[in-house]
């Protein structure tokens, strides 16, 4: 019924721009992954974070 407030997302950590997940776990070394709420989410503290 209620499901995630938040979903995984990619960046590169030189340009800042947004990446599939699957290219960021590739390239551990220069990309991060992030967790971001939902359109009309906001604040979601209460998330656990991300495990892989």
């Amino acid at each position: 019924m209620s499901g995630r407030k938040t979903f995984d997302i990619g960046r590169d950590s030189k340009s800042g721009q947004f990446i599939p997940v699957k290219e960021a776990d590739r390239r551990p070394g220069s990309t991060t992954v992030e967790r971001v709420p939902k359109p009309g989410r906001g604040d979601t503290k209460g998330e656990p974070s991300r495990r892989k």
